[in-house]
């Protein structure tokens, strides 16, 4: 699928040459979970005419197709005008040396999506769906009158003539549109459009944004292929963009756009989208960061994953995600030094820190456990990203209070989250002069730092892991948690070089797509089947390069870098979608597809800091 500027449809093209044109769709995630409904709404229909070919070209900008008969050559160009419209300019053109007569009609094809019904005056065809209050408005020519019944349109046939070489042009608007926006504002701007200049906007915007990335590479990633990655892990955000809309105030990301119950905006992949956004679009990072604190209770909780439609999809405020936000916000502010944005997030950021200490540290000594808010051992499992990982196989939930559970473990993984947290928080309140939490956040984190490296760390085995609320027992299992003292600076030089020695051996992390989420040597390594339990996740990967690179070990970094980006099946070269997880030691892409918290993390490892 293919979309642009935030809107919630998309098309693509006919997957086989056919006697219709158009552009297969629209694919309407405005009925939440998504559905093509339509194998082409505005289809041409040419009297006596047999397609002999038809050629494609796709660029973020815009899609391009070509269909050509013996006598005709019917081309086709898309392009966004906003998030709620796509202008589709046809050209009809005679390529025989002899005078041509044409009669065309437009029509639909089969309706997929069940609920769809049409209604028509004269050149405008106008879509409504039992399943969403949003409308769809398309717009022919003017000489073009449509006659429609529920599921059907057709319209009086047209004839004209064309000399050789001699092009007929006509411009096809299609929006779709949600109630809170004017669909009269919308008509109005639509008939000043020059589909020309907006075509060169979009082109202007994409080659923009391409070019930040690519001259932005680390000098040993300057061969072609990766800033072919880098093209197609833009063009795999901008499609699982999203306008404002419903509940949601501020534009964002889905993780996916294709798995049909990814059609919302979580907390922890916002953080992550946002740190990808950044290197090009600081714009929408802001956006993205703002979205999920719209949805901050008062005593700092943030939910963990919103939908336009509640009737739909319901709020998860059962738990939130770990602790990401302060790292995204000031990366974002290295990039564009917008201090009011920092005035607006600080104080967010420190409720949202402070929630830990109060509602998630048990027996109060200063080091945090995952948890939820109605005392459910699944919700807690969820809050910290990592699903069924091995680590919560024997948990148990304790009550701290009034909605605030945590698990019985206290998590070397959120605590590091929580130290750079504190560092970035630091890093935030230079900027905005506040000298009494720097003093406060610069003592807690030292204190912690201490904490992470003495109860976290194992110096029998190597490694970081859980531990028990008293911190005496480890919670065995080496997973990718065991890096992030690294990832957050916490950890010892001693320590580092333990860890870098395991991530680094093929018989347990340094695998076909390295730095996977447990050992490959462990009983319970199960990538088809695990979810968190083997697979690689790109966010711990980075994470994991990170690490390396924060410790000095810049050459097994980069070594890593590239094969990760060479052992996920797919992820080099044109094709192939960017999927949320990989095989670890087979390279297969597993899962979702078109995953953006995947594609923000592409970013990160190519881009210099």
């Amino acid at each position: 699928m293919f979309s642009d500027q935030g809107a919630w449809f998309g098309y693509s093209f006919p997957d086989s040459l056919a006697n219709f044109t158009g552009f297969s769709g629209p694919f309407l995630m405005t009925q939440q979970n998504g559905i093509w409904s339509s194998t082409s709404l505005t289809n041409i229909v040419i009297e006596n005419n047999q397609w002999n070919s038809h050629i494609t070209k796709s660029y973020n900008s815009n899609l391009e197709q070509v269909f050509i008969s013996d006598k005709i050559e019917f081309k086709q160009e898309l392009v966004y005008s906003s998030g709620h419209t796509v202008i589709i300019k046809s050209t009809l053109k005679n390529n025989s040396k002899s005078l041509q007569n044409i009669n065309y009609s437009f029509k639909n094809e089969k309706v997929l999506a069940d609920g769809l019904s049409f209604t028509s005056n004269k050149n405008q065809l106008t879509i409504h769906s039992i399943k969403t209050e949003a409308i769809g408005y398309i717009i022919f020519p003017n000489e073009v009158f449509l006659n429609s019944t529920d599921s059907t349109y057709t319209s009086k046939t047209i004839s004209i003539e064309l000399q050789p070489n001699e092009i007929k042009e006509f411009i096809i608007s299609q929006t779709f549109i949600f109630p809170e926006y004017s669909w009269n504002d919308e008509k109005k701007s639509i008939k000043n459009l020059s589909f020309n200049a907006v075509l060169e906007k979009r082109k202007t915007e994409k080659n923009n944004e391409l070019k930040s990335l690519i001259e932005n590479r680390k000098e040993q990633f300057s061969e072609e292929k990766y800033a072919e990655v880098l093209a197609k892990v833009n063009l795999t955000l901008q499609n699982n963009w999203r306008i404002p809309a419903g509940e949601i105030k501020h534009e964002g990301l889905f993780p996916s756009y294709h798995y049909k119950w990814f059609n919302g905006f979580w907390s922890w992949d916002s953080w992550k989208h946002a740190v990808g956004l950044s290197f090009y679009n600081t714009k929408l990072a802001k956006k993205q960061m703002k979205l999920m604190f719209e949805f901050q209770n008062k005593d700092g909780f943030v939910a963990d994953c919103v939908y336009r439609d509640t009737l739909i999809e319901r709020h998860n405020y059962r738990d939130t995600k770990p602790p990401l936000s302060a790292w995204a916000v000031a990366k974002i502010y290295e990039k564009d030094k917008d201090v009011d944005f920092v005035k607006h997030m600080y104080p967010k950021l420190k409720l949202y820190h402070e929630f830990w200490y109060n509602k998630r540290d048990h027996d109060k000594d200063g080091l945090c456990e995952y948890g939820s808010t109605d005392g459910s051992l699944i919700a807690a499992k969820w809050e910290s990203g990592m699903d069924n990982a091995i680590r919560f196989d024997k948990s148990k939930i304790l009550k701290n209070g009034k909605n605030a559970f945590s698990i019985n473990q206290e998590s070397v993984d959120l605590n590091a989250y929580l130290y750079a947290e504190k560092k970035y928080l630091i890093q935030l309140a230079k900027v905005l002069n506040i000298e009494n939490d720097l003093k406060r956040l610069s003592d807690e984190a030292e204190i912690l730092k201490t904490k992470i490296q003495s109860q976290f760390y194992d110096e029998k085995d190597g490694w970081f892991y859980d531990t028990s609320l008293d911190g005496k027992t480890f919670i065995k299992g080496e997973g990718s948690e065991g890096w992030t003292a690294l990832w957050a600076n916490a950890a010892t030089q001693e320590q580092a070089i333990a860890i870098r020695n395991k991530m680094m051996n093929p018989k347990k992390f340094y695998t076909k797509v390295p730095f996977q989420t447990m050992s490959a040597d462990h009983e319970k390594f199960n990538p088809l089947k695990g979810y968190w339990r083997g697979p690689n996740w790109l966010d711990q990967a980075y994470f994991g390069v990170k690490s390396l690179h924060n410790y000095g070990f810049h050459e097994d970094a980069d070594k890593a870098t590239m094969q990760i980006l060479k052992g996920a099946k797919g992820v080099l070269g044109k094709g192939k979608s960017i999927r949320e997880n990989y095989h670890p030691l087979t390279g297969k892409g597993l899962n979702a597809h078109n995953f953006s918290w995947s594609a923000a993390h592409i970013i990160m490892l190519l881009q210099k800091d």
